[in-house]
């Protein structure tokens, strides 16, 4: 957490929700990141530029962020997942000199609307997750050069990588200064990646988190805070040298791949009714606060064998349209948090999307494929998280198809037109058997059938075959089956109802059902701290006047309500 106290007072400042214009960046044009190559080892260079803020008001002192520095961050993780597959090594470290990461920029948070502080939480959770799955599926292991103090999100940040070095200088420390300073939980799974991921003692872990000092040294590395310290003379060489020899190390099940893919600009249309991509349209209702995600189906020649998956690359259909929907997820989270309900369509020719799903699983092997079916897996675990109320619509027209049912299965509710010339199907593919499995280690067919794991099975046997409105209702694969006469009423009471509820007791709601069965780390990073955090983001004593965020580095000391709940 970033410990300057030369800013504003924001004990009074008004509470600001930022607009981000564009998710996407280049490493061109980083502001506060390095991207540096040798070989098959890469360093990620954190150097904040203190002016670069995404609204003014604020300085990103002491390498501490805000949702531009992570943006970065996350475009850096996809580029070296698709544009450098040769890398098996990232080193993210601090291009300053005696720090390594303030964290979330303090004055950043406390002048925050509360949705858009639970939405940076969300995006930097989702983005250190993403670090984690690159790790165990694309074979780029991370290593944090903790080349300077690691505070708040700056130690949460290398809690998300699989090894964490610190620099011995007899000041460098890791720490969670978030309760006893501020107030708060630290924001992006730093409590549970202590004690579920580095598996520290609790009592110990207990202790930690109470120190706003932290812990340097060999007692960091004795309680599991960081696997080695080195003394400043040796730091830089002792990190290349674990790097190199991390690289060396193959990960099984990790494809080889000699050459990466541009991951391109992508294309849309943007306008104060929505956002229209090749693949994918987002059209905005004001008047109701509904908005409507719309995914087609591939269109016209596709590729049939691998040399024609290459030979598209970032444009084959299921990446692009994926990617194009991540980018529409993303602007309704920031930019449309008034928009409570979306309703899920799709359109066109279903067996596209089967023949698609056909290479992604006959080439499953081959490194463009294996990353495009763990981004397009990502993007779900997305839609899981966001808090929206999601309604899938399958009517005449639609392409709810193998991989783009997911987006059905992964609704609140789904609704499937009973038309009596039965016109309308649905499809599984192999796809829904465990490609895309959910933050609780489960696909969404085992998550929904929790009750009747034999019914997992029998849908199963139905791949590839186009089921009718009875069938996927009989078979438990969609919530109504409204036919042609109560269809429009059914929706819009449904649509109406759904928009006259509490948003917070909605959010609350559906992250509760939404993540049945076994717990995991990141169930409880989303379960877990999403609501908490939420509900401390609230409280007086964080975020009152006189509360612990308000009051981080001005003149006062917080003033707390001492009665606990």
């Amino acid at each position: 957490m970033d410990p300057s106290a030369e800013q504003t007072d924001i004990r009074h400042a008004p509470e600001r929700t930022p607009r981000i214009e564009s998710f996407e960046t280049h490493p061109d044009r980083y502001t506060h990141w390095r991207l540096e190559f040798d070989g098959d080892v890469a360093r990620l260079i954190l150097d904040v530029n203190e002016e670069g803020g995404l609204l003014p008001g604020y300085e990103l002192k002491l390498n501490s962020y805000d949702i531009g520095v992570d943006l970065e961050l996350a475009d850096a993780i996809q580029r070296l997942r698709f544009e450098h597959p040769e890398v098996r090594a990232v080193v993210v470290t601090s291009g300053k000199d005696r720090i390594f990461c303030a964290g979330a920029n303090i004055f950043m948070l406390g002048t925050s609307s509360h949705s858009f502080k639970v939405n940076f939480c969300k995006f930097t959770n989702e983005t250190r997750l993403y670090m984690e799955d690159a790790s165990a599926h694309s074979g780029q292991r991370y290593i944090a050069a903790c080349n300077g103090v690691a505070s708040g999100g700056g130690y949460e940040l290398a809690l998300a990588c699989d090894e964490i070095l610190l620099v011995d200088d007899r000041s460098s420390a890791v720490s969670l200064p978030e309760v006893p300073l501020l107030g708060v939980l630290p924001g992006t799974g730093g409590l549970t990646r202590v004690v579920d991921k580095r598996m520290v003692r609790r009592d110990l872990a207990d202790h930690f988190s109470s120190l706003a000092e932290g812990v340097r040294g060999k007692r960091a590395v004795d309680w599991g805070l960081v696997d080695a310290t080195f003394k400043l003379s040796k730091f830089e060489e002792q990190v290349a040298a674990r790097a190199k020899q991390m690289a060396s190390t193959p990960r099984e099940g990790v494809p080889a791949a000699e050459q990466g893919v541009e991951w391109a600009p992508l294309t849309v249309e943007a306008g104060p009714d929505g956002r229209a991509y090749p693949h994918v349209t987002l059209d905005l209702d004001h008047d109701t606060r509904v908005a409507t995600l719309t995914v087609k189906a591939p269109e016209g020649d596709q590729p049939t064998d691998l040399a024609g998956i290459h030979a598209a690359g970032i444009g084959w259909w299921p990446l692009a349209a994926f990617r194009q929907f991540d980018d529409a997820l993303l602007h309704l989270r920031f930019n449309h948090r008034e928009f409570g309900t979306v309703i899920l369509k799709t359109e066109g020719d279903g067996e596209a999307v089967l023949a698609a799903d056909a290479l992604l699983e006959a080439h499953k092997a081959d490194w463009l494929v294996h990353e495009t079916r763990h981004f397009i897996k990502r993007v779900l675990k997305r839609v899981d998280v966001t808090s929206r109320t999601f309604f899938a619509l399958i009517e005449e027209g639609s392409a709810f198809y193998g991989t783009l049912f997911e987006l059905a299965l992964a609704a609140d509710r789904s609704f499937m037109l009973d038309e009596p010339d039965e016109i309308v199907t649905v499809a599984l593919s192999t796809m829904s058997a465990g490609a895309y499995p959910m933050g609780n280690g489960l696909t969404r067919l085992q998550t929904r059938f929790l009750g009747a794991p034999e019914a997992v099975g029998k849908a199963l046997e139905t791949a590839g075959e186009a089921l009718t409105t009875a069938d996927a209702y009989d078979l438990g694969l969609i919530t109504f089956n409204p036919d042609d006469i109560d269809w429009e009423d059914e929706i819009r009471v449904a649509i109406e109802e759904r928009a006259a509820m509490s948003p917070d007791a909605l959010t609350g709601m559906e992250a509760n059902l939404r993540f049945a069965g076994p717990e995991t780390l990141e169930t409880k990073i989303f379960g877990r701290l999403s609501a908490w955090q939420n509900w401390i983001f609230q409280r007086p004593n964080a975020v009152g006047p006189e509360g612990a965020l308000k009051s981080f580095g001005q003149p006062i000391s917080a003033r707390f309500d001492w009665e606990r709940t």
